[in-house]
């Protein structure tokens, strides 16, 4: 599990090492683990060129004490002061060790890399001029941020003005919400995380691994058969979409339950593909309800909220939430629907992501699954679970139908509406990604891997 801290978290547990330990030894060991992350990047120390970015905070200081570790292994490397106000031991350390100080209007020609130590985790959103322009002149050379990329609103995953876009972020002691939730995630690069020793309370924000998804697929029991293995009813599709109804379904069949049950208007076009499917009511442990739906969405969301089972609500159905729909239930939309449901422009969705989802949770006291580059499963708690698996492939006609499916059928064999929203997407993720294999993918083709994804879990 990679868990994010929040500012006051991260600063409450370096103050308790910092008692601990000698005077500014925490500050080298984040310099080390930044000085190495570079080496790393660049392949090769002796004759490289690196330019530091330097603030006035501690992350100007860590790039100091790191590029005074870079020019003592052979790197040429030059700081550009943008603050009267820098870490004086820091600088002292780095000309010691043969580094420079050089204006932002230097030549950038022949800089290898360029570490980003302008702002630390404390910083507001936006850039000063100065940090601008000196970002302007080394516009196409890697960047490394320190931390996080200067600019960005660590605790929210907001962007707002000029903010660094770097190659690689190198993180100390725990990752920050910024590393996971876009946009700012998006702008964070490659994360790579130094351990410095922190210890830290358990955290609201986290991304799921592998091993933590495996431990939450069931596994069938030596005794099972079908009904306790779970049956997921599948309310989808429409005279319109009958398509909606067969991919949704595809989701539900990837075996993960052991029965689907449809109930709809495309009946014979989901028996064609899918003939282990049942067809009409019965007994079901979970709805999904609304991909496709067209009109009759609103009718077949009060059917299944009727039954009082927990419901995935997906799509058409999700323009009828105008209540608390209670926490068995898990909504899905992507940015779009969400602004639709919440009364605000999709762009400002788009930009709190985080924000939007824990609102929307508490309003409707339901899980909310909100779909895109990195999915955020939000709990009426607070809890928000993020998931990074997947390819941009995956931005493809019907793949949400699939998603809910999948979801549908976890939560039919038992897991909770907060586990199998954020499980289901973790595995949507990675089957799309062993299906694209680098290129296009249809829904389709993600529900077929799902099974695989599964497999790769246990293996």
């Amino acid at each position: 599990m990679r868990r994010a801290h929040t500012v006051e978290q991260v600063r409450a547990a370096e103050a308790e090492l910092m008692s601990r330990l000698p005077d500014g030894a925490l500050m080298q060991r984040a310099a080390a683990g930044l000085a190495y992350a570079v080496l790393d990047l660049l392949g090769s120390a002796y004759g490289r060129r690196v330019r530091l970015l330097v603030g006035s905070g501690d992350n100007g200081g860590d790039a100091l004490y790191a590029g005074a570790l870079l020019a003592r292994r052979g790197c040429a490397v030059e700081a550009v002061l943008l603050s009267d106000r820098v870490h004086e031991a820091g600088l002292a350390a780095l000309r010691a060790a043969g580094g420079r100080t050089v204006e932002a209007t230097e030549p950038a020609k022949g800089l290898d890399v360029v570490v980003d130590g302008i702002v630390g985790i404390g910083g507001r959103p936006g850039l000063r001029d100065n940090a601008v322009a000196a970002l302007q002149a080394v516009a196409g050379v890697p960047i490394v941020a320190v931390d996080v990329p200067s600019g960005m609103d660590v605790d929210t995953g907001r962007l707002d003005g000029p903010h660094v876009r770097a190659d690689v972020t190198v993180t100390f002691g725990t990752h920050k919400v910024a590393h996971l939730v876009d946009p700012a995630a998006e702008a964070c690069g490659a994360v790579h995380l130094v351990d410095i020793g922190l210890e830290l309370p358990d955290a609201d924000v986290e991304s799921l691994q592998a091993a933590d998804v495996a431990a939450l697929v069931p596994q069938p029991a030596a005794n099972a058969h079908k009904y306790t293995r779970g049956v997921v009813g599948v309310r989808a599709g429409s005279a319109a979409y009958p398509g909606a109804a067969v991919l949704c379904v595809a989701g539900a069949v990837s075996g993960l339950a052991g029965m689907v049950r449809y109930v709809g208007r495309a009946a014979r076009e989901v028996l064609a593909v899918h003939p282990e499917v049942v067809v009409g009511t019965g007994q079901v442990q979970a709805w999904v309800v609304g991909s496709g739906g067209g009109a009759a969405a609103d009718l077949a969301l009060a059917e299944a909220l009727a039954e009082g089972l927990p419901v995935v609500v997906d799509a058409d159905a999700l323009s009828h939430v105008n209540k608390r729909l209670g926490p068995s239930a898990i909504l899905t939309p992507h940015a779009g629907e969400l602004a639709r449901i919440m009364g605000v422009d999709r762009a400002k969705v788009e930009a709190e992501q985080l924000a939007h989802a824990r609102e929307a949770a508490r309003r409707f006291d339901s899980v909310v699954l909100l779909k895109g580059r990195r999915t955020l499963a939000a709990h009426p708690d607070g809890r928000v679970r993020i998931s990074a698996t997947g390819v941009p492939w995956l931005a493809t006609a019907g793949a949400g139908d699939v998603l809910a499916g999948l979801v549908g059928s976890l939560l039919a064999g038992g897991l909770s509406p907060y586990d199998a929203a954020s499980a289901g997407a973790w595995l949507h993720g990675a089957a799309a990604t062993l299906a694209s294999r680098g290129g296009p993918i249809t829904a389709g083709a993600v529900a077929a891997a799902i099974p695989e994804a599964v497999r790769d879990l246990r293996q």
